[in-house]
């Protein structure tokens, strides 16, 4: 018993080596992966894949999904035309890309929905026991939903970023103009605002800036902006920068006028939305708040009425 007690410590010992040996050269390809971009590399130089820190990838789940998902997404790419593709990119840019979604993303969605709401409004239909015509119906309602709602959604997204790209413009205008009146070329002021502000519009300036360094022109850049935000007044300035580099004229006097300009249409579209204010209001008093004077002012010399007349 002593001699097989001493041979399972030995070689627990050793075994015990090995993988401490084999955990270390494990934490250092993981450190190595994270400087070279993902790969790690063993003693023969061959590139090894690292595991998610996560737990995903490893799990049998992750293992099997994933390469099916990735295959699914490159066939369905594969269908995508490519107009209706960039389409579709630009609704997303313009949205601001929510859940970071590529164009195969949302054509995935959409038929997921085209296949999951008919099928679930329909069910519920059933449920409900409203018959076979009724189940239909609210199939027909849930691919209507399915249809409508995606693109309701960009819409939406869209329309969000549009005002907050239109309350941001100002003081992005200021900035700009203070900037160039110190000394700073275009390009030097663009970094100085994307230093110092955050949002949408300093978002696309610094996807503008990056363009730009990778060899697009200034007007090519800017375009972009323009297209990604559906803003009248970003497309005005835009084009008289545009212009402004052209003719050689000013770009701190042309900015300085484009901010008065944006600060005093801001100003018309509050004082518009003052006066209709009392229209708007006119709906809920004549629906909801007259009648309920009504019933309390005239309420009792009616029912007064009615006593009288009934003697």
């Amino acid at each position: 018993m002593l001699y097989v007690a001493f041979c399972l410590t030995v070689t627990l010992t050793v075994y015990s080596f090995f993988v401490l040996r084999e955990e270390r050269q494990k934490l250092v390809k993981r450190r190595l992966a994270h400087i070279t971009g993902g790969l790690a590399v063993d003693s023969a130089g061959i590139g090894l894949a690292v595991p998610d820190p996560t737990g995903k990838e490893n799990s049998l789940l992750g293992r099997l999904m994933i390469p099916v998902w990735r295959e699914f997404r490159k066939g369905f790419s594969r269908t995508l035309q490519e107009r209706k593709e960039a389409r579709i990119e630009l609704r997303l840019l313009q949205a601001g890309r929510p859940f970071n979604m590529s164009p195969v993303d949302y054509r995935i969605i959409q038929l997921l929905m085209f296949l999951v709401l008919p099928a679930g409004f329909g069910f519920y239909g059933l449920v409900l026991n409203v018959g076979t015509g009724g189940a239909i119906m609210m199939a027909l309602i849930g691919l209507v939903i399915a249809v409508m709602l995606p693109g309701y959604y960009l819409g939406l997204k869209t329309k969000s970023r549009s005002r907050a790209a239109l309350r941001e413009l100002p003081d992005v205008l200021d900035l700009l103009t203070v900037s160039l009146e110190a000394g700073l070329g275009f390009d030097a002021a663009l970094s100085k605002l994307i230093s110092k502000k955050d949002g949408v519009l300093a978002g696309e300036f610094k996807r503008c800036l990056e363009e730009i360094r990778l060899g697009k022109t200034r007007r090519e850049a800017l375009g972009g902006v323009k297209e990604r935000l559906a803003l009248e007044e970003l497309r005005v300035l835009i084009g008289s920068i545009l212009q402004a580099e052209k003719l050689g004229i000013g770009m701190v006097q042309v900015l300085r006028i484009q901010s008065q300009e944006v600060r005093d249409r801001r100003k018309q579209r509050a004082e518009e939305e003052a006066m209709k204010a009392p229209i708007k209001m006119l709906f809920p008093l004549v629906l909801f708040i007259f009648p309920s004077l009504f019933i309390v002012l005239l309420g009792p010399a009616v029912i007064q009425m009615i006593e009288t007349f009934s003697k």
